[in-house]
């Protein structure tokens, strides 16, 4: 069979931020996707440079995906979730996986942040940002890149996190699409990856220093 390559149509792109707490998070996420999604998900969780990450097979024994630990200039396939790799930053280029060992971003390499501005300005409305459990504030300046591109913005449920920090500063500061519980975020993300990335989803969002709207509870 051949490998299913993203698709420039539809939000076949699906990058997720998390930090303490968050593999617990992950682990709910991944467990609701279906297993037809066609969308790929890209992953970043804050890890030490000299920690060997066991995070894609944890993944992997979570949900139906299967899920490996990022490869420099890999090409991205639907259906796959792709995890970032201690001590190198992820990235999107071409339709390609890129590692970078550039600056740590908030302490961090790799970073969210990174991460989302990566898929906002290479993916455009094709990209949904999803904020998971964490401390301090990485993502929140992704998550408003890629909003800024027309993509969709996803946060956990502050209520519902470990660490609350990561959800909360992501929606003081960006008007998130959904709010909800990580259990509900994987068949939402399901249900936005057969949805059309049409440019009805583009938006005009004020600078991150601007009052936003108020951000609404999804159920």
């Amino acid at each position: 069979m051949e490998p299913r390559i993203v698709n420039f149509v539809t939000h076949d792109i699906i990058v997720v931020g998390a930090s303490a707490g968050g593999v617990q998070a992950l682990r709910e996420l991944v467990a609701g996707l279906p297993r037809e999604i066609t969308a790929a998900i890209l992953v970043v969780v804050h890890m030490p440079s000299f920690h060997r990450s066991e995070l894609a097979a944890v993944l992997m024994r979570s949900g139906p995906l299967p899920a490996v630990p990022a490869s420099d200039e890999e090409p991205i396939q639907l259906g796959h979730i792709y995890v970032a790799q201690p001590d190198y930053h992820l990235l999107i280029r071409d339709s390609r996986l890129q590692l970078w060992r550039g600056p740590k971003e908030n302490r961090h390499r790799p970073a969210v942040n990174v991460l989302f501005r990566s898929a906002a300005v290479e993916c455009g409305r094709r990209a949904v940002g999803v904020v998971l459990s964490g401390s301090l504030d990485d993502g929140t300046a992704g998550l408003w890149w890629i909003k800024r591109h027309g993509g969709i913005a996803v946060v956990q449920d502050p209520s519902t996190a470990i660490i609350s920090d990561m959800p909360e500063n992501a929606l003081l500061h960006v008007q998130a699409d959904y709010v909800l519980p990580a259990a509900s975020i994987g068949p939402l993300l399901g249900k936005l990856a057969a949805e059309p990335a049409s440019s009805e989803s583009e938006r005009q969002w004020k600078h991150p220093d601007e009052e936003l709207p108020t951000w609404k509870r999804s159920n």
